[in-house]
């Protein structure tokens, strides 16, 4: 036996090697369905401590993957059938893409020596991998079960470094009852992500603490940053405008502006800036321009903080790019700035409080309401994640919502904007921490985009509240055709009734009539023990 190899690990099987690795890099859950191109590599499963979640379909085995990923910190992890089974979990894996979530897909491809022959195998694509690598940050074909071992840490590395994304391994069906010799005992060491060196430190602290108005905007990537985003805003005295994959941060700080940039009124503030601190966000438009105005002002005295280089050279000109982890830039910004005497007489708190008010108000009388809903539910159920399809009150809480933890509020209606993520997205989300109460915010389109994973819900054991926009219909949509004199058609797709479909799949259901009778339902919902299905039938008395 090789030094540094487990005995246990001798001759085992593909798939029961490919498990013993998954658990050496701390995966605790899988997401998928199985399938005859992927049982060999369930054959170490049933021995293991991973569990395995099985959804209705593999597009929320991938939503599932992305939601236990944005909450645990860990990669998200599917197996999935070739063909087929990997088709239906690109929507996800592009979600994942567009969002920075770590996930990784083992897929089945066929026999080796069939690959890129075209004779019909059953779930046969001309190029798997080829079109795979299109958008995943890693694909790789395994064509030897010895080279499982290296493969699996070249992916961990990719995924646990830089900026995180989907990753893509396929294992053909006979290489998956080939045997692996042997195991290394300990798995290579992860790593660490690029840190800013001394000399951007000390000149972005000069910058910001010479600023007589300086800001700071938090994007996704400080998500798990609020302790050291925190300190540095109040170093600075700075208002922090927080995008939508970070809202939570700062939760009931005064200097939180929990608003998106894409309103006049944070533009007007941002713009009237000396200085600019941005850490960890694409300055995408989904985020910084969601009505393509093209209105986003020329910031003074940017500086980016990103971790991916590629990023830094897109989007706004900034006067400073640094290379870095956004938690670790912030705190060390904050060493940087030692006993610097901070210009000016800044009123963060005072400014933080008025364009919190300026937001709130532009938003208009539509979106506050739909605002009072999240805010009923929020102080009905404290510290609850809430999780979102594309639907009214997710849009309405990405231009501004006040959310009362850290890492509190994500959603699919970001970057690539999927439907049909709300649903599986908070079943992951609850199996990476049980503990926390999640709130899924649907429209009763987009749910019908993933009504099954319902049942997915139940079987997991996860009581997840399942709160339905019931507009009957792409309201959103028809409201945008008829704007712009277009005859709506295809807007209408008939619900089902909500009630029979809670009854169907054991869910406990609710039909509040009026905002004053969401607090009951909500909290029935909660002491029901398991998952819960609200529906607000429009018109909803507000």
């Amino acid at each position: 036996m090789n030094a540094g190899m487990t005995q246990d690990a001798m001759e085992a099987s593909t798939g029961e090697a490919l498990i013993t690795l998954l658990e050496k890099y701390d995966v605790d859950v899988v997401f998928g369905i199985p399938g005859v191109h992927t049982a060999e590599l369930y054959r170490g499963l049933a021995g293991s401590k991973v569990r395995h979640v099985t959804p209705r379909h593999e597009q929320g085995a991938g939503f599932m993957a992305d939601g236990y990923a944005r909450v645990s910190g860990k990669p998200g992890v599917c197996l999935v059938i070739t063909g087929p089974g990997l088709t239906n979990t690109i929507t996800a894996m592009a979600q994942a893409r567009a969002d920075s979530v770590p996930m990784l897909v083992i897929s089945g491809v066929g026999r080796r020596g069939s690959l890129g022959h075209g004779r019909g195998a059953l779930h046969e694509l001309p190029d798997q991998r080829a079109m795979m690598a299109s958008f995943a940050l890693f694909s790789h074909t395994l064509l030897s079960a010895s080279d499982l071992p290296g493969v699996m840490a070249r992916a961990f590395a990719i995924l646990n470094s830089g900026r995180p994304g989907p990753v893509h391994i396929e294992i053909p069906v006979d290489v998956m009852q080939e045997r692996v010799a042997a195991l290394p005992a300990r798995v290579p060491a992860l790593p660490s992500n690029p840190h800013p060196g001394r000399g951007d430190l000390e000149a972005a602290a000069r910058l910001l603490s010479e600023a007589r108005r300086p800001a700071i905007i938090v994007g996704g990537g400080a998500r798990r940053a609020n302790d050291d985003v925190t300190a540095l805003a109040e170093r600075l005295d700075a208002p922090v405008v927080t995008t939508a994959n970070a809202r939570g941060l700062l939760a009931g700080h005064p200097l939180r502006v929990p608003a998106s940039p894409s309103l006049k009124a944070v533009r007007a503030f941002l713009a009237e800036c000396d200085a600019v601190l941005a850490l960890g966000t694409e300055m995408g438009p989904t985020d910084f321009d969601v009505y393509e105005d093209g209105g986003f002002p020329t910031l003074k005295g940017l500086v980016r903080v990103d971790i991916d280089a590629g990023q830094l050279a897109r989007g706004p000109r900034a006067e400073m790019a640094i290379l870095g982890d956004a938690r670790a830039t912030a705190a060390e910004l904050c060493g940087a700035l030692g006993a610097a005497k901070i210009g000016g007489e800044r009123r963060g708190e005072d400014m933080a409080r008025r364009l919190r008010a300026a937001a709130f108000e532009e938003i208009g009388d539509a979106y506050r309401g739909e605002v009072a809903i999240l805010d009923a539910i929020r102080e009905t159920l404290p510290g609850a994640l809430f999780v979102g399809d594309s639907t009214q009150p997710v849009y309405a809480g990405n231009l501004y919502c006040d959310i009362d933890t850290p890492a509190g509020w994500f959603n699919s209606a970001t970057g690539f904007g999927a439907l049909g993520y709300g649903v599986p997205a908070a079943i992951g989300a609850a199996i990476a921490d049980p503990d926390r109460l999640v709130v899924a915010l649907l429209g009763d389109g987009g749910l019908q985009f993933s009504l099954a994973e319902l049942g997915s819900a139940i079987d997991a054991g996860t009581p997840v509240i399942f709160i339905v926009w019931n507009n009957f219909g792409f309201r959103e949509i028809e409201t945008f055709m008829i704007e712009r004199g277009i005859a709506p058609e295809g807007v209408k797709p008939t619900p089902p009734d909500f009630d029979s479909v809670a009854k169907a799949y054991g869910l406990a259901f609710e039909r509040p009539m009026k905002l004053s009778d969401l607090p009951a339902s909500l909290r029935r919902a909660r002491d029901s023990g398991r998952a819960a299905l609200i529906e607000l039938r429009m018109p909803f008395d507000m």
